[in-house]
């Protein structure tokens, strides 16, 4: 384990990228972490770690952020169970696990027998990576942008609004909200001198980048604002030299998962978030 992210980088690095689509969460946090300094989410927030098999080979890594589940990379199930041990004794608050149903599974069952805290299933989402860009047809009302400095405190309000709309963390503060504007990391779609909807970015990485956040106000919803704005981020990740544009959606959304596969992305595969409940929060 490390809290250092070149350490990391030039241990695990090289794992990332053979796989760059299933290791889209990592392979960007580090590097946004990297551009703005991992202190970006408070001192000692950042956790980070691999896992070598007898062979001396690299098999597996994790992510660990202050307020987010633990992130698991695949990795051999019995890699899964021996990372319960050496985090539990690291004494930090894990709220949950993120990973394929397998390895979520298995380390849940083990955090069980080493803490007393319960898993329950937070959020199913399914990973998406883009085939062929289709427009939407026609292009809603309005015209699209990139957001510039002059947006960071609106962007800030929105992805708020995101954060409280879906329960999901996406670093409204201006300084990461700023970060992703200095790469064009976010369209706007405005109407009637509005902004009716946005879509973030990650930056390429691997040859990959991410899509998301994507957030249209509940007043401004089935216009086609969102398809329009995803459309936009999603030509810039190719233009910026992406050859993997990929997005997660929330499996319980119909509308989000019908919308990205009419703009062109396919199902690659599926993971789940775990949360954990202490025993005396049980029925809370």
């Amino acid at each position: 384990m490390t809290d250092d992210l070149e350490t990391f980088v030039a241990r695990a690095g090289g794992f990332l990228r053979a796989d760059s689509v299933h290791n889209t969460v990592p392979l960007t946090v580090v590097e946004m972490l990297r551009a703005t300094g991992r202190e970006v989410y408070g001192p000692g927030a950042v956790l980070l770690g691999w896992w070598t098999s007898p062979s001396g080979d690299i098999e597996g890594t994790f992510l660990h952020t202050r307020g987010y589940p633990l992130l698991l990379s695949a990795m051999p199930e019995p890699a899964a169970r021996d990372l319960t041990g050496v985090i539990a004794e690291t004494e930090r608050e894990v709220i949950g696990v993120n990973g394929t149903n397998a390895l979520a599974a298995t380390f849940a069952e083990e955090w069980r027998h080493r803490t007393g805290e319960t898993a329950t299933v937070r959020m199913r989402q399914r990973l998406y990576r883009l085939d062929k860009l289709t427009l939407p047809e026609p292009l809603p009302p309005g015209s699209g942008r990139f957001a510039s400095s002059d947006d960071i405190d609106t962007l800030v309000t929105m992805s708020k609004a995101f954060e409280d709309d879906t329960g999901e963390q996406v670093g409204a503060n201006p300084q990461l909200v700023g970060d992703r504007i200095g790469y064009q990391g976010y369209g706007l779609w405005e109407n009637a001198g509005a902004l009716v909807s946005f879509a973030g970015r990650t930056r390429v990485v691997a040859d990959m980048a991410r899509v998301g956040p994507v957030f249209t106000p509940r007043e401004h919803r089935r216009h086609g604002y969102a398809s329009a704005a995803t459309a936009l981020i999603s030509q810039a990740a190719l233009d910026a030299g992406a050859g993997n544009v990929v997005l997660f959606t929330d499996l319980a959304n119909p509308t989000s998962n019908s919308i990205y596969q009419q703009l062109g992305y396919r199902p690659v595969s599926d993971v789940v978030q775990l949360a954990f409940v202490k025993e005396g929060d049980r029925g809370n």
